[in-house]
C-alpha cells in the first residue's frame, strides 16, 4: 500500500497510537520496535481492542485481517507525519535548546492558544518518534503549532527539522548538555544550529535573543525577528518578574534564567498580534509542573523541584540563582549530571566548587559521579540510599531547599524524606 493510500486511512480519524495496551477506537496502530519489544507482535490486539488497522514491517504478522505490510515501520510513521505537516497551512514553530525547551515550549503555546487554536509538543515529545506523533496529533482546523524538538547528536535536528518543517525557529541556548554526543560544546552548538541551516536553506524565520552572541552570530544571514524591545526583568524575587511595554506581569517562574524563557513568548505572542492582557494573563497563569521548578512547601521547607533533568549549564544558573534569593537557611541536593563522556569528572567537579563558593549552608552531593569529586564543605553520597539514610538520621528543617539533577537520579523520591 502507498504512503498516500495509508495517509487516506489516517484522515478517517485522525488518530495514531503505537501502544496496544491504549488504543483508541479507529486508530491507525503503527508496530514500533524497540530494544526490548517488537510491536509487530501486538498488532492482532490492537485491531482486536479498536485500531482501525495495525502497520507492521513483518510478513508474518501481515496474515491478520487489516494488518498493513510496510518496509520500515518507523520510516512511515516518520513520512506520514511529514506528509501530514505538508497539508496544514499555518504556522509552525519550532523549537530546541539545550535548557529550558519544554518551559519556553508550555509559555509559547499558553500566549497564542488565548486567541488561536493552537497544537503544542505534548510533555517532551521530542524525539524521532515524538516528534512524528505530535504532528499526527495535530487536526485541520488547528491554527497554530509549537513543535519541541530535542537532540542528543549530529544530525538530528536537521532531521527533526526535515519532518516539521517549521516556518519560525527559536533556540533557547547553547549550553553543556549532552557533551559526549554531540562531542563537546562546539559539537553542542554545531548540532543546535542545524535548525538555523533548516530555516536558511528554506527562506524561513529565525527569532533571536539579542544577548546571546552565538544567537547573533548564527543568524546574521537568516531573516530574523529580536527579543521585543518593551520587555524587561524587574525581579526575581523568589519570583521572576518582567515589565511588558511598562505593565508588570507577575511569573510563577524561579530563577532570572527563566526571564528568556518568558521574554519570548512574549515576542512570539506580540508578533503574531496576541494583546497585552492575554500575554500577561498566560504567563501569569502558567504553573510549572512535572518536577520542572516546582515550588514545594513540606513541613518547615520550601523546595524548589528542578529534578527533571541537569546539566552543567543548568545546574550553575539555577545554583546561582537559588544562592541570591532571600535570607532563610539554604540546602542544596545536588544529582549527577549524565552523558558527558570524559568531561563528566571536570564538570561535577566545577558544580562542587561553584556550590562551595556560594552562600548556600548546607550541600549535599548524591551519586557515583559526584562521589568521586573533592568536597569540602558538603557531604557526597555513592547513591540515593545512602542519602536516605542520612537524612532520616538528620533531618532537614526550616529551609529553603533546591533539589537539581539528571532524570535518572530520580530526586523528587527526596520529598518524603522532607515532610
Amino acid at each position: 500500500m502507498t504512503l498516500a493510500s495509508i495517509y487516506q486511512l489516517y484522515t478517517k480519524n485522525y488518530l495514531v497510537d503505537t501502544d496496544s495496551r491504549k488504543i483508541r477506537k479507529g486508530a491507525l496502530f503503527f508496530a514500533l520496535k524497540g530494544a526490548n519489544f517488537n510491536g509487530n507482535e501486538f498488532a492482532e490486539k490492537a485491531i482486536e481492542l479498536g485500531a482501525s488497522f495495525a502497520i507492521v514491517d513483518e510478513e508474518a504478522y501481515a496474515k491478520y485481517d487489516k494488518c498493513i505490510l510496510v518496509d520500515n515501520v518507523l520510516e512511515t510513521l516518520q513520512k506520514l507525519a511529514n506528509l501530514h505537516r505538508n497539508q496544514l497551512d499555518f504556522p509552525f514553530i519550532g523549537l530546541t535548546g539545550s535548557n529550558g525547551k519544554t518551559t519556553t515550549k508550555e509559555l509559547i503555546h499558553a500566549v497564542l492558544k488565548t486567541q488561536f487554536k493552537t497544537a503544542a509538543t505534548k510533555g517532551n515529545y521530542n524525539n524521532h518518534i515524538g516528534v512524528p506523533l505530535t504532528l499526527l496529533s495535530i487536526k485541520p482546523d488547528t491554527e497554530m503549532a509549537v513543535i519541541e524538538m530535542g537532540a542528543n547528536h549530529q544530525k538530528e535536528i536537521a532531521f527533526l527539522s526535515s519532518i516539521c518543517e517549521p516556518d519560525f525557529g527559536y533556540i533557547t541556548n547553547f549550553g553543556k548538555a549532552h557533551l559526549e554526543g554531540f562531542g563537546g560544546v562546539e559539537g553542542v552548538i554545531k548540532g543546535k544550529s542545524e535548525l538555523y541551516d533548516f530555516l536558511r536553506a528554506n527562506g524561513k524565520i529565525a527569532f533571536v535573543n539579542p544577548e546571546d552572541p552565538i544567537q547573533v552570530e548564527k543568524t546574521k544571514d537568516i531573516t530574523s525577528i529580536p527579543f521585543y524591545k518593551k520587555i524587561q526583568l524587574v525581579s526575581d524575587e523568589p519570583f521572576v518578574k518582567l515589565e511588558l511595554d511598562q505593565e508588570e506581569i507577575q511569573s510563577n517562574l524561579v530563577g532570572a534564567y527563566n526571564y528568556n524563557n518568558m521574554a519570548i513568548a512574549a515576542t512570539i505572542g506580540k508578533h503574531f498580534g496576541i494583546s497585552n492582557d492575554n500575554i500577561k494573563k498566560a504567563i501569569e497563569n502558567y504553573v510549572p509542573d512535572n518536577n520542572r521548578s516546582e515550588i514545594i512547601e513540606k513541613g518547615t521547607n520550601s523546595i524548589i523541584l528542578d529534578a527533571y533533568n541537569a546539566n552543567p549549564s543548568s545546574m550553575e544558573v539555577a545554583l546561582k540563582s537559588f544562592a541570591k534569593s532571600g535570607n532563610q537557611t539554604k540546602t542544596v541536593i545536588l544529582g549527577d549530571m549524565f552523558e558527558l563522556g570524559e568531561d563528566s569528572t571536570k564538570e561535577h567537579q566545577a558544580m562542587v566548587d561553584l556550590t562551595e563558593s556560594l552562600c548556600i549552608d548546607n550541600q549535599y552531593f548524591v551519586g557515583e559521579h559526584f562521589h568521586q569529586t573533592n568536597v569540602t564543605n558538603g557531604i557526597k553520597f555513592l547513591n540515593f540510599s545512602e542519602f536516605k539514610s542520612f537524612v532520616e538520621s538528620n533531618p532537614i528543617e526550616n529551609s529553603s531547599i533546591l533539589i537539581k539533577g539528571s532524570r535518572g537520579m530520580q530526586l523528587e523520591r527526596s520529598l518524603e524524606l522532607l515532610s
